[in-house]
C-alpha cells in the first residue's frame, strides 16, 4: 500500500463559460426583431441544457475552459508542500477539489485522514452566529467531537486574539478577525491535512508571521499541509517540497529550492530587455515612453547601462529617476538614484536619458529591474514594476568551484584575508584564538 496521503491522478477540471456578444455591432442601431431572436435561441438552449441535467450557461455562445489538465502528484505523510504559480494557474481550483467543494470533470483524488482547509476569508463560517457557536459549529464540520473541540477551545480562542469579541456575531467582524479565528480553528482541531490558500494575505504582518510558526510547529508533529502563497520568503521557509502550476497544467514535484527556482526562471525569462509603454496604459504629466537596458563589461565589474525616454506634458514637474533591481523572488537588493535632485524636465517636450549602473558582484541569475520617476522620494509621477530582465551568467569569482545557493544572497561583495600565528609565550594566558583574521574591500 502507497504511504502517501494525497494521491493526485490525472485531475482535471473544466468550466462552460458563457458569452454575450453585441447586436447589430456592424449596424447604427439594434433592431427589435434581432433582441427577440437571440432571446428565443438562447431560451431554447437553456431548456435542452436542463432537461438533459446539464449546466446552465448564461450567454449566446459558449467556451470550454479547462482551469486544470492532467495534474498528477502524490504528498506523503508530514510534508510541507508549496504551490505557486502565477494568477489563474488553477490553484484555488485544485485546493477546492482536494478540499470536496468542487467535483473534477476528469481524474480521481485520494485522501488518506481528516482535511481542514482554509480558502477564503469566513468559509465555513455562519455569519449569524458568534465566534464561540462557529468554533463549535466548524470544528463539528472537521469531524470532532465536542470534547476534542472543548479541550482545544482555550488554545483557539487565544491564538486568535478575540476573546473580547467571542460571543459577537462573525458577520460584524473584519477580514482580519474572520481570517484570525478561521485559521485558529483549522490548526488548532489537529487534522492529518492542512489545506491553506493566500487568505492568510488579508491578516496584518504580526499575525502572519503568527501563522507560519503555528504552522511550522504542525508540520513538526507529523501533519501534512498544502499550502498556496505568492510570498516566496514565506513558501522557502515553511514548504519541504514546491508544485509549479501554469494554465492548468503542473510540473513534477520539486524539492521546495528547486520548485521556487523553477517557476522564477519560467517568470523571469518570459521578460525582455526592453519595454515600451502599452497604447492602454495612462500617461500622467512626466512618464516613460520607452526603457532598453545592456550588460557592459565582465564580472565582477559589470556596468548596467539604462536609456530611457521620458515624455513631460505641459505643467508636468522637473523630475529624478531611481531603478530598483529585485532578485528572482521579486526581493528587491538595492536602487541605484544618479541624483539626489530633479534633473531632467520641468518643460513639455520629449528627453532621453542614460543611467550608467556599475553593478556589484552579482550571483548568476535573472534580475528584474523597476523604473521609478518623480520629483521627489514622497512623490511618485511613474513607476514600472519588472519593466525588464537582466541575466548575469559570469560567477564573480572564477575560481569558485561550488554553487551559489539564494539562501545566502545575490550579493558577493569583494573580500581579501590575511593571517598571522600568535607565538605560544605571547599567546599565554590569552583566550583568543590563534588566527587574526581581518577581511575588508
Amino acid at each position: 500500500m502507497s504511504d502517501s496521503i494525497i494521491t493526485v491522478e490525472n485531475l482535471s477540471k473544466s468550466y462552460l463559460i458563457g458569452h454575450r456578444t453585441a447586436i447589430g455591432s456592424q449596424y447604427k442601431y439594434t433592431a427589435l426583431r434581432d433582441v427577440i431572436g437571440r432571446e428565443i435561441r438562447n431560451f431554447v438552449r437553456k431548456t435542452g441544457d436542463l432537461l438533459h441535467g446539464r449546466q446552465i450557461v448564461q450567454g449566446d455562445t459558449i467556451e470550454e475552459f479547462w482551469a486544470l489538465k492532467n495534474v498528477s502528484f502524490e504528498v506523503k505523510e508530514g510534508e510541507v508542500l508549496g504551490i505557486i504559480g502565477p494568477n489563474g494557474a488553477g490553484k484555488s481550483t485544485l485546493l477546492k477539489i482536494l478540499s470536496r467543494i468542487t467535483e473534477p470533470t476528469e481524474g480521481r483524488v485520494m485522501l488518506r485522514g481528516r482535511v481542514a482547509s482554509l480558502l477564503e476569508v469566513g468559509t465555513g463560517f455562519h455569519p449569524e452566529l458568534t465566534g464561540r457557536e462557529n468554533i463549535f459549529l466548524n470544528g463539528a464540520v472537521l469531524g470532532m467531537t465536542q470534547r476534542e473541540i472543548r479541550k482545544k477551545f482555550d488554545e483557539i480562542v487565544e491564538f486568535a486574539e478575540i476573546e473580547r469579541f467571542l460571543d459577537t456575531p462573525v458577520k460584524q467582524y473584519s477580514s482580519g478577525m474572520y481570517v484570525r479565528l478561521a485559521f485558529a480553528v483549522a490548526a488548532h482541531l489537529e487534522p492529518e491535512i492542512l489545506i491553506i490558500d493566500e487568505v492568510l494575505a488579508v491578516g496584518d504582518a504580526a499575525f502572519q508571521k503568527k501563522c507560519l510558526g503555528k504552522m511550522s510547529e504542525v508540520a513538526r508533529g507529523g501533519r501534512t499541509i498544502l499550502f498556496v502563497s505568492h510570498n516566496q520568503p514565506a513558501i522557502r521557509s515553511l514548504c519541504t517540497h514546491g508544485l509549479v502550476l501554469r494554465k492548468g497544467t503542473a510540473s513534477p514535484k520539486y524539492d521546495v529550492v528547486t520548485a521556487l527556482e523553477h517557476y522564477s526562471s519560467e517568470r523571469l525569462a518570459s521578460e525582455a530587455c526592453s519595454w515600451a509603454r502599452p497604447l492602454t496604459l495612462a500617461k500622467p504629466a512626466v512618464h516613460f515612453a520607452t526603457i532598453d537596458v545592456e550588460l557592459e563589461g565582465a564580472q565582477p565589474r559589470l556596468m548596467l547601462i539604462c536609456r530611457t525616454v521620458i515624455e513631460c506634458k505641459s505643467g508636468g514637474p522637473a523630475v529624478l529617476v531611481a531603478v530598483d533591481i529585485a532578485d528572482r523572488s521579486s526581493s528587491t537588493i538595492m536602487q541605484a538614484s544618479p541624483e539626489s535632485e530633479p534633473f531632467i524636465g520641468g518643460s513639455p517636450g520629449t528627453f532621453r536619458a542614460e543611467l550608467r549602473i556599475e553593478l556589484p558582484p552579482l550571483v548568476p541569475g535573472l534580475y528584474t529591474l523597476d523604473f521609478w520617476v518623480g520629483p521627489h522620494n514622497t512623490e511618485t509621477c511613474d513607476f514600472v514594476r519588472q519593466a525588464v530582465t537582466i541575466e548575469i551568467v559570469e560567477s564573480p569569482d572564477p575560481k569558485r568551484s561550488f554553487p551559489y545557493t539564494p539562501d545566502h544572497g545575490s550579493i558577493v561583495p569583494i573580500s581579501t584575508v590575511s593571517v598571522s600565528k600568535v607565538s605560544n609565550e605571547a599567546s599565554k594566558g590569552d583566550l583568543r584564538p590563534s588566527g587574526v583574521f581581518t577581511v575588508g574591500q
